[in-house]
């Protein structure tokens, strides 16, 4: 069965990274006293996500802005002044227009970069081979300080930032739609990946390897692994992203998802 993309399922992918997003932050604001300054907002159709002390666009982005939701952006952007945080949105094909684009424009904003959507039907995903070298078994939650090790090498952030890493992803151990994986090479440490899963869909979450170990097939692996486990949850869509062009779009891409779309990323001048 092939999924033919339409503005249905363009909707329904990007209801699905919202829920990712909101579950994951909703966890560390429930941490005690809120120390990570997290607050979701909605604005019309779009959900304003600020996280105060995690730096960085990840956490504090708009998604879900759609046609109609003009009168939102001053709204949007006032949310975030108070904070000091710039606004930032994310844009998909099937809820753009030339009016809110217009109106984006307008209030200062403009198209920096793009980002890629992919999904697949489980039926069509594509069987990838594995080194015997990689093992990859669900992560222990005794290990979030080897999870926070991997994720801030691979994803180059500094090493102060492993706690606050550590700690937010802890969060989610005991969460039934999230599940965490650690990827040994050899025996040893060397990747890391998430799964999140909800009404019978499975987004490919963070995922990151150990720079000295790319190139070796963890990131396949690893994708392909939470394939399968999405499958044995009873999945039937699943859907990641990745930067344009990337080696992370590849691997996915080589694993049988496809782009469903682009993503526009605007933000201020």
């Amino acid at each position: 069965m092939t999924l033919v993309l339409n503005n249905e399922l363009a909707n329904m992918l990007e209801q699905s990274e919202i829920d990712a997003l909101r579950s994951r932050l909703i966890a560390i604001q429930q941490i005690e006293g809120n120390p990570m300054g997290v607050e979701i907002q909605n604005f019309g159709h779009a959900t304003a996500f600020s996280v105060q002390n995690i730096p960085g666009p990840a956490f504090n982005i708009v998604k879900g802005l759609k046609a109609g939701d003009e009168p939102c952006v001053e709204q949007i952007v006032s949310f975030y002044k108070q904070k000091e945080i710039p606004a930032r949105f994310e844009l998909t094909p099937a809820a753009a227009s030339s009016e809110l684009l217009a109106c984006l424009s307008k209030a200062g904003f403009y198209h920096h970069d793009f980002h890629t959507t992919l999904y697949t039907h489980v039926l069509k995903v594509n069987e990838i081979e594995t080194s015997h070298s990689i093992n990859i078994r669900k992560l222990e939650r005794n290990e979030f300080d080897i999870f926070a090790d991997i994720y801030v090498k691979g994803f180059g952030m500094p090493d102060f930032l492993k706690s606050g890493v550590a700690q937010n992803n802890e969060v989610l151990y005991e969460d039934e739609h999230w599940t965490f994986y650690l990827a040994t090479y050899n025996n040893e440490p060397a990747g890391i990946g998430v799964l999140f899963t909800k009404d019978s869909i499975a987004t490919l979450a963070a995922a990151a390897t150990l720079p000295n170990l790319r190139n070796e097939g963890i990131q396949s692996a690893l994708i392909k692994h939470r394939i399968r486990e999405a499958i044995e949850k009873d999945c039937n869509l699943i859907f990641g992203q990745a930067k344009f062009g990337s080696v992370s779009q590849n691997n996915m891409e080589r694993a049988g998802l496809q782009v469903a779309y682009t993503k526009a990323i605007w933000i201020g001048k």
